[in-house]
């Protein structure tokens, strides 16, 4: 089994349990459609972002240096890498 190309593109910077979103700090783009995978020392799960917003508003790409929020699919905890799949 080969492994997939992964690229790192930031990390989680506040995770709101109540609602299930993840603050993340971006060091790459991303776009609503790319498949992320979010790992930590107790967290491995990966998942298609469907939406994401910036203050509030819903949008489709973000570029590096801003953090967006993203609805996960499960808990994340602050710290956890994201990675983005190529």
């Amino acid at each position: 089994m080969n492994e997939e190309e992964i690229l790192e593109i930031g990390a989680v910077k506040h995770f709101f349990s109540k609602i299930n979103v993840g603050i993340i700090e971006l060091t790459a783009p991303l776009s609503v459609g790319d498949r992320i995978l979010v790992k930590g020392p107790s967290t491995d799960f990966e998942m298609t972002v469907d939406s994401m917003q910036v203050e509030h508003k819903s949008i489709q790409r973000v570029e590096a240096g801003q953090s967006v929020g993203l609805k996960l699919v499960q808990q994340a905890k602050e710290r956890d890498v994201v990675y983005k799949k190529l």
